[in-house]
């Protein structure tokens, strides 16, 4: 069954490349209908998965690399589970911001790599084998490498696709090397049996070392974040979303499942330098956000400081702290993919993401403003939302071991209020710039559906967080 769900995209894909790439009014038809089903796939794993077992569920091994005592083993449980229902959510987003191509020719490519990135997210979500997740895990860049070089809105698209590319692999070699160490150490790289072995204190420290390289650079901490700002203004919005809602998660997703369960006294010993980078992430985020002119821009730095607050709850090592990790993971992915949305339909209309011809927007679009309005307040953590309740539950974690931490951390978060009210005033209140902008519409029937869904989600997350934290206690904390 699982597998049978990562590879249900790849089907979707094959299926597309032998139609004619001229007939895209049933490349994107049949494309969103695909993407649906895969969704609902998705939520009946949801229904048929069980809070109580403790143990990883639907797991399926297949023969592979027999030689070398490795299997292609698959398996989830409520976190995992929980983020490929972000991913099957979001792609169908993206596939509808196909729509709007310039070049409608292009809707092929578009589709194809969209649906290859889904079965390979499925994949590193599912993956119990270090090596096949570190192949799935690197081969997302493929996908993410030609969406921005070929669909990137500006010219400095092939840098920026370069930067992720070399920034993300170049960190991950180092990964690999450590999981090489592992499999000649205990002749497995199975997740499971390696879960019950124990390395001497100065190899885990390396090997440690060695995987934080890579997800360090994938969430980003700072000062391994250069590449995100440049991608997220130069992917298409597609991009910006399914970048931002799942891609930045695969960092918090690696320190989780492997840092912190296979070198817990490694993790233990760093915990100081996590600490130390995530509140210079968050605090540095903040104050480069209030600098900001480019739209994309702002939304980016403010995820380098959300991913502080995850590293910060993760190394917390405690029920509070992991559980607001993951839930502000949840909710970041919800929020941010949203607002990325809002500025790519800006960016659509007017071509530009320059805040200053910008402004009066609550009087001539104001479907789109409470949207945006929405979206800010629960990215600040407003009561009720999604990510309040993760960002409490972090401090909450945080404060029990160091409450310095905690204060500073804090701190980072009344920044974060800050520019994102300032960015809300300039943009919807105000003057409107009729010198720059002089036709204005507000949200189509299609754009206002896709804001549906995650406006739900970020107030029933907020109200009603019971369901998706017993998933995750039952998964860690059982």
């Amino acid at each position: 069954m699982l597998l049978s769900l990562i590879l249900s995209p790849l089907i979707g894909a094959i299926l597309i490349f032998f139609i004619n790439r001229s007939n895209f009014k049933l490349i994107r038809n049949l494309s969103l209908i695909w993407s649906l089903l895969i969704f609902n796939f998705s939520v009946y794993f949801l229904l048929m998965f069980d809070p109580i077992i403790t143990k990883f569920q639907f797991v399926e091994r297949l023969e592979w690399l027999n030689f070398s005592n490795n299997h292609f083993i698959l398996g989830i449980d409520g976190v995992s589970l929980l983020l490929i229902l972000l991913t099957t959510l979001l792609t169908p987003i993206c596939l509808i911001l196909s729509w709007s191509l310039k070049n409608p020719f292009l809707i092929k490519e578009y589709t194809i790599i969209f649906l290859v990135l889904e079965s390979i997210l499925i994949g590193v979500f599912s993956s119990l084998d270090l090596l096949i997740f570190y192949l799935l895990f690197e081969a997302v860049l493929i996908p993410m490498y030609f969406l921005i070089g070929i669909f990137g809105s500006r010219e400095r698209k092939i840098r920026a696709s370069y930067l992720l590319f070399l920034y993300t692999l170049l960190s991950s070699i180092i990964m690999f090397i450590a999981i090489l160490f592992l499999y000649s150490k205990f002749g497995t790289t199975n997740y499971l049996l390696l879960f019950t072995t124990k390395l001497d204190p100065f190899a885990e420290k390396l090997c440690w070392l060695a995987f934080f390289s890579s997800f360090a650079v994938k969430m980003p901490l700072i000062p391994f974040h250069i590449w995100l700002p440049e991608a997220h203004c130069e992917a298409p919005t597609g991009g910006s979303v399914i970048l931002a809602g799942i891609l930045l998660k695969l960092g918090g997703y690696g320190f989780l499942r492997y840092s912190l369960i296979l070198f817990p006294e490694a993790s233990a010993y760093f915990t100081p330098l996590i600490f130390i980078l995530s509140i210079f992430g968050v605090i540095y985020a903040s104050i480069s956000t209030l600098q900001q002119v480019d739209l994309k821009k702002i939304i980016a730095y403010s995820s380098v400081g959300h991913m502080g607050l995850v590293t910060i709850g993760i190394f917390s090592s405690n029920i509070q702290g992991i559980l607001g990790a993951i839930f502000l993971m949840l909710g970041h992915g919800i929020t941010s993919s949203a607002l990325f949305l809002a500025i790519g339909l800006l960016y659509e209309r007017y071509s530009t993401r320059v805040i200053k011809y910008y402004g009066g927007l609550a009087s001539t679009m104001p479907i789109f403003a409470t949207f945006f309005v929405i979206f800010n307040l629960a990215n600040i953590g407003l009561p009720i939302t999604s990510n309040f309740i993760g960002e409490f539950f972090v401090l909450v974690g945080c404060f029990s071991i160091n409450s310095w931490v905690a204060l500073m951390a804090g701190s980072g978060m009344v920044l974060g209020a800050g520019y994102s009210l300032w960015l809300v005033n300039r943009i919807l209140f105000g003057n409107v710039k009729r010198y720059s902008i002089t036709v204005f519409r507000d949200l189509t029937r299609k754009e206002f559906a896709l804001f549906c869904p995650l406006v739900f989600l970020t107030f029933f997350l907020g109200i009603y967080p019971d369901p998706t934290i017993n998933l995750i206690k039952a998964s860690w904390f059982a």
